[in-house]
């Protein structure tokens, strides 16, 4: 039996990774102007990490998400507004009671995939609200299937209308997808989703996957636009699953001339997956630092591919960019010693 696919819009979150938080509100208005009758259920709109992120250690916002919200909102007639909010970088007071003021409707919380203890009060008070709220557990990859699902009982608990596996370093394969989707899809009582990242060239068919083992919930972005190789393309996710006889409520020819005029061409986004996002995703880290690797590697003179292979050996998660300048500072230290220990065995 087949259920009814929720399709999550996130061009205007995760996206905003690829255009370093610089969205506009006229960009804004006028992006979800033209989607809102496509048939997507929510479009998910703020800073690339979420409400309240904007800073100067993730990235500072060229404008204000109160200003991003209310643009989106008045463009949004047939569409739900949804947000993003990584607990420590937003608060109830500060961020999800205003986001709630400018209309959204839809709230997504997210979490170190080990941590969804942190996420409980602001789950807890978006539910009794009455707003749909999901779990987001990001850097998924990094738990095993049944400690997915020990953390996936908790947000049940929280009363969350689902939960959502971020594979934020594009790290998953077809066979983690099918077992992970699977384990939670059979534990839960909530609804199931899969968020994903193309390092590898999978996030495409980890979601198909995702689909086939249960899950209700798909995240992605046009033209898979998002940090270091991108997000899920809806516009050819939707496509294939038409062709399957699924999302037959969504008009992605109207869909994939979205993507055209405002990711290809206003953006310019050539979606590809680089060297430097391919290693990212073997050494399974976070997406969304491939910016801050590349500026560290020039200023310190070193490969970038070897900052993450050394981030993925001391498991780095987001919201610790202030290691990545470390590594390359060491990586350098020791390039230098190494030159210095050749040179002088050289002349001995």
């Amino acid at each position: 039996m087949k259920h009814k696919l929720t399709i999550f819009d996130a061009t205007l979150r995760d996206g905003s990774h690829y255009v370093k938080h610089q969205y506009t509100a006229d960009f804004v208005y006028r992006y979800c102007q033209a989607i809102d009758d496509t048939g997507l259920d929510a479009i998910i709109v703020g800073h690339g990490n979420g409400l309240g992120a904007s800073s100067i250690q993730i990235g500072l916002s060229k404008c204000p998400e109160n200003l991003l919200l209310q643009a989106a909102k008045k463009a949004l007639k047939q569409t739900k507004l949804g947000v993003y909010m990584i607990p420590g970088f937003g608060t109830i007071k500060d961020n999800l009671i205003p986001a709630i003021k400018y209309g959204a409707q839809i709230f997504k919380i997210g979490c170190h995939c080990s941590e969804c203890d942190t996420t409980k009060q602001h789950i807890k008070f978006l539910a009794n609200e009455g707003f749909d709220v999901y779990c987001c557990l990001m850097m998924s990859h990094m738990l095993c299937a049944e400690d997915l699902l020990i953390q996936g009982l908790k947000v049940q608990d929280y009363g969350a209308k689902g939960i959502i596996l971020f594979d934020s370093a594009g790290a998953y394969t077809l066979n983690d997808v099918r077992q992970k989707i699977r384990t939670l899809v059979k534990g839960l009582n909530i609804e199931v989703g899969f968020h994903g990242h193309n390092n590898l060239g999978l996030a495409v068919a980890n979601t198909l996957v995702a689909i086939a083992q249960g899950a209700t919930i798909v995240d992605g972005t046009l033209k898979g636009l998002g940090a270091g190789a991108g997000n899920c393309q809806l516009d050819v996710l939707i496509p294939v699953l038409a062709k399957n006889g699924e999302c037959a409520n969504v008009n992605y020819f109207k869909l994939i001339d979205v993507a055209d005029k405002y990711v290809e061409e206003e953006i310019n986004y050539k979606n590809g997956i680089s060297s430097i996002s391919i290693i990212s995703g073997l050494s399974g880290v976070f997406s969304a630092f491939k910016n801050k690797v590349l500026e560290a590697a020039k200023l310190f003179k070193v490969d970038p591919k070897e900052i993450f292979i050394e981030l993925g050996k001391r498991k780095v998660v987001g919201g610790q960019e202030d290691i990545i300048l470390d590594v390359a500072m060491n990586l350098s230290q020791r390039k230098h010693d190494d030159d210095l220990n050749y040179l002088v065995e050289s002349l001995l």
